[in-house]
């Protein structure tokens, strides 16, 4: 289950998620909706929930007994993973506390850097200070699973900065860590800075080395990459992850959430007033839907199996040209699967690319160099 909490205090410079800072006023209505679409969803008969991810936008920003109101909608095995989005400027033992009464087994803290000039090139708000604090707060709850996401590779982030922000999330013994690189979305403050020339660019190389740096102390510490931005301990691994890696099925709660279920993959209306405004109609909330079948399906497979530390079965006619990119030190084989190396992690969108069009070529589809 995917519920999407629409609602920020401020819109960070790089963000082009479904997201809104003028809209707090929306927020009981927000919060009967997806509590009625859950209802509509229970008597639809879908099965407990094994795994719950709230995201956004600022989950943590809605009042604590809100959030717990929806997840007392939603069915769950006993062992369901419960995780909540949080901004470490947002919560308090209070709310960390009616988050663990509630079955809140897990959160995700949104850190991006511990250095505040880099929070401050990024649009972020929070106070790097706070996040010591949050962490504590919700071990202190019983929270005990805890996640730091951060980025790397902003203009004017230099390798020590980068350093210190991994050093800093590893002394917080979390058991994972999500590291993304800054990538310029069009349309966002960042965007248009860019290509106005009036702020540079992240830069491949730059990120390349502190995306090793990260390999390498994330694993000296204990966590193992298991998808090529997330490492944790041993038995931490994100569930909710792991389904969308593996084309798992999740249902899709709020507005401009995905869902994907039956072999078809939905997505609901984007903004949070039109979502209250079918839920109320008694209307369905989708925007959209499309369905994945055959080859288009494989071809999806592939590719996300290929993200993780479990690789891909190779798809048919794609092998002699897996060959040549395992003897450029791109992948390996590993028994009859095909796993990225950490030069390949870095170039996974063109080994996928190239393995997908020799694939289509060997099926009839065109040739490679056409793709």
């Amino acid at each position: 289950m995917y519920v999407h909490i629409p609602f920020c205090a401020a819109r960070c410079d790089y963000c082009d998620f479904a997201t809104w800072t003028d809209r707090a006023h929306l927020i009981d209505a927000y919060v009967d909706a997806c509590v009625i679409d859950l209802h509509a969803r229970r008597a639809e008969g879908y099965p407990s929930a094994t795994s719950v991810f709230f995201g956004g936008g600022t989950p943590s920003l809605i009042p604590a007994h809100a959030l717990a109101r929806i997840l007392d909608a939603i069915e769950r095995t006993p062992d369901a993973e419960v995780t909540v989005e949080c901004n470490p400027d947002s919560v308090d033992s209070e709310k960390f506390a009616t988050y663990y009464a509630a079955g809140v087994n897990r959160v995700s803290l949104g850190v991006q850097s511990l250095a505040p000039h880099v929070l401050r090139d990024l649009g972020r708000t929070h106070n790097p200070a706070n996040v010591a604090g949050a962490v504590e707060g919700a071990k202190s709850a019983g929270i005990d699973r805890v996640n730091v996401d951060v980025i790397y590779g902003t203009p004017g982030e230099s390798i020590e900065d980068w350093e210190r922000t991994l050093t800093g999330a590893l002394a917080l013994e979390v058991e994972h860590v999500s590291a993304y690189a800054l990538t310029v979305e069009a349309g966002t403050p960042l965007g248009h800075r860019v290509a106005a020339g009036a702020a540079p660019g992240p830069d491949d190389d730059d990120q390349a080395e502190k995306y090793a740096l990260a390999d390498d102390l994330l694993t000296a510490a204990g966590l193992e990459w298991y998808e090529i931005s997330n490492w944790a301990r041993p038995g931490g691994a994100c569930r909710h992850n792991n389904v969308y890696w593996d084309q798992g099925e999740y249902l899709a709660i709020g507005c401009a959430a995905h869902g994907h279920t039956g072999g078809r993959r939905w997505w609901n209306v984007r903004t949070p007033d039109r979502y209250i405004e079918r839920i109320t109609a008694k209307s369905s909330p989708e925007a959209g839907s499309e369905l994945l079948l055959g080859a288009e399906r494989a071809a999806e497979a592939f590719t996300l199996a290929l993200r993780t530390r479990g690789g891909a079965v190779p798809l048919p006619g794609s092998e002699h040209v897996l060959a040549e990119l395992a003897a450029d030190g791109l992948c390996a084989f590993v028994g009859e699967r095909v796993v990225l190396t950490r030069s390949g992690r870095l170039l996974a969108n063109e080994v996928t690319a190239r393995a997908l069009a020799a694939h289509e070529h060997a099926s009839g589809g065109g040739c490679p160099a056409e793709q």
